[in-house]
């Protein structure tokens, strides 16, 4: 394991503490350095997945999302996605395999990646992504109200068509209850 500087709840990375981040920000749309949080130790997982376009993924992931980018070749890009390495890699013939599953009436993406943040901080996320335009494949709202488990959720594409989920829930200890 490695030390991570995220806040437990919504997952955001610091990276404005130098001591776990040496990367320029500066390309970023996020116009505010994120605020320090406490240090968490978990084990980052790492996520590889197939892109047509380097730099539409650049502009996906470290604009709009926010990403800070790590490493990088001509083959691939590096993000910090909440602490968790995420690699963009150039495969196209990887891309277009879809499949969904139906969930509460929705045709839920079976292949999908995401986040757990907090209340907050999903809010405004949905806020951002719905002022630059972004069309969801599920729009933001809320599962399960006043239930176990009561949980905000949107999906999205990436520019080549990786499904993305984010999440957040009323009462974060509910995350696996049934």
């Amino acid at each position: 394991m490695i030390d991570i500087p995220i806040d437990p709840i919504d997952g955001a990375s610091c990276p404005a503490d130098h001591r776990f981040s040496t990367i320029d920000h500066r390309s970023s749309i996020i116009d505010h350095p994120l605020p320090r949080r406490p240090v968490s130790t978990i084990p980052p997982f790492h996520l590889a997945f197939p892109v047509d376009d380097l730099e539409a993924a650049r502009r996906f992931y470290g604009g709009l999302l926010g990403c800070p980018e790590g490493r990088s070749s001509d083959q691939w890009i590096d993000f910090n996605f909440h602490g968790h390495q995420i690699v963009a890699h150039l495969a196209p013939d990887e891309l277009g395999k879809t499949a969904a599953n139906q969930v509460d009436g929705h045709a839920v993406p079976v292949r999908h990646f995401g986040v757990v943040l907090g209340w907050d901080a999903w809010h405004a996320l949905a806020d951002r992504l719905r002022t630059a335009g972004v069309a969801f494949i599920i729009e933001p709202g809320i599962r399960f109200v006043g239930q176990v488990g009561e949980q905000a959720t949107m999906f999205l594409l990436d520019p080549a068509g990786n499904a993305l989920e984010f999440k957040a829930f009323q009462d974060p200890t509910q995350i696996f209850a049934k």
